[in-house]
């Protein structure tokens, strides 16, 4: 078989676990948990690999297994990517196992991932595998690296010799490696992590001295995702969900992960609570897996209130109350960060559409570009400006520092430097 054109390595993280269930109760002929991925384990054992392959490859398959038991689904998806790319170019193009590379070595893949062979290319998404006769197959299609076409352009006619990545996708590889590093010293595997040090002499990387602009929404453009919102909740309840959450999003500065039921949390009712001066607050489970206590004003009571009655349940959650905070329609349980998302793009849409009549489309074509994430940056961006103390602006936000708010939200030393900026003169 040849080796020369690269293949997925490893599954979803749900198929990955059934991998790891294979390996655990010995169920196997080999040391590689790939009966069922009979391609990926030829690949591995061919006359054409080397031994080391096969070790490298469970590396990454504990590594990867780790990372989406102690981090997230997300975590994984994004970091099973940069893993494969890596192992592959270690496999096809270095020929070299990664515990004998060196800073080198790892600004020779930086380069490649500059700059991929051709083959290395597709110019669509493409699945992995697909199911035949009880067995994965491999995707003839897929590649490691996919170039975009631009808009009105077919995909058919890309030069794929232009594709170059993003610096956010530069980072995001370069922060999967050394993490993966980091996870094979821990495990005494390897003894040095050279990513680390090659990152800084990357001459792919642009260092980043830019003012940063906040991505929120103005104003009005919030009054606009609001009141459409609340139209959508008062002509039909089933959008009395979509009001709370984007409610909750702005005002309780969440991140939409921790709205969502994810495998180690799942978010109820009762992580509202009210202590004895009566002030309530929301418990989250957030970034970095740390619980945070978040202020809850007065004033989201009400959106609180008319959600829990669309459902049947008492105005205000009660202590221990399990009840899921945002329930599926249809099914049990609570809803995924992609479901969640779709929610609400529906109002950012249409807002959009109304305030365009409105006030032009040039007001209104920040909400054709905003996340669900645009919502917590407003939120925080427009407690800055009523004048809240940033310390407790902060710990609402879950940041570890103020500093962090202080770069993200208030900038002052950039406020300071555009204030005396402005007393150039011309003719002076």
């Amino acid at each position: 078989m040849a080796v020369t054109r690269p293949l997925p390595l490893y599954p979803t993280y749900e198929e990955l676990c059934e991998l790891s269930y294979q390996l655990t109760h010995n169920e196997l002929k080999t040391n590689l948990p790939l009966d069922d991925y009979p391609q990926v384990a030829k690949f591995l054992t061919n006359d054409k690999s080397e031994p080391w392959w096969q070790t490298h490859w469970l590396w990454g398959f504990h590594f990867l297994l780790y990372t989406g038991r102690n981090k997230s689904i997300h975590t994984y998806d994004r970091f099973r990517i940069d893993i494969e790319r890596f192992l592959l170019w270690c496999f096809l193009e270095k020929k070299m196992p990664l515990d004998d590379l060196r800073k080198n070595d790892i600004l020779e893949f930086a380069d490649f991932c500059w700059q991929p062979s051709v083959n290395w290319i597709s110019n669509a998404n493409q699945h992995r595998y697909f199911l035949e006769h009880g067995y994965f197959k491999i995707n003839d299609h897929w590649r490691p690296y996919k170039i975009q076409a631009p808009k009105n352009q077919s995909s058919l006619n890309i030069d794929k010799k232009k594709y170059r990545p993003s610096q956010q996708t530069l980072t995001s590889t370069f922060t999967a490696i050394i993490v993966f590093y980091n996870y094979l010293m821990s495990e005494e595997i390897c003894y040095g992590n050279p990513a680390q040090i090659a990152k800084k002499d990357c001459r792919h990387f642009i260092r980043d001295a830019q003012v940063k602009e906040v991505k929120r929404l103005t104003s009005l453009q919030w009054q606009f995702v609001l009141d459409t919102a609340v139209e959508r909740a008062d002509e039909d309840s089933t959008f009395e969900r979509t009001l709370f959450v984007i409610a909750a999003l702005k005002t309780l500065f969440l991140r939409i992960s921790e709205l969502s039921d994810r495998e180690t949390w799942s978010p109820i009712m009762g992580h509202f609570w009210q202590d004895e001066d009566d002030n309530w607050w929301l418990k989250v489970y957030g970034k970095g897996r740390k619980l945070r206590d978040i202020t809850v004003p007065s004033d989201f009571l009400p959106f609180l209130t008319r959600y829990r009655l669309t459902r049947g349940l008492s105005p205000l959650p009660l202590r221990g109350e399990n009840s899921v905070l945002v329930e599926k329609i249809r099914g049990q349980g609570g809803m995924t960060t992609r479901h969640l998302r779709r929610l609400v793009q529906t109002i950012f849409n249409e807002a959009f559409i109304r305030m365009k009549h409105a006030h032009g489309e040039e007001k209104a074509l920040k909400l054709q570009q905003a996340s669900t994430h645009w919502l917590r940056h407003t939120g925080a961006s427009m407690e800055v400006e009523r004048g809240r103390a940033l310390k407790d602006l902060s710990e609402d936000l879950g940041h570890a520092s103020m500093a962090t708010t202080d770069t993200v939200y208030v900038q002052t030393e950039n406020k300071k430097r555009a204030e005396s900026g402005k007393q150039r003169k011309v003719d002076k």
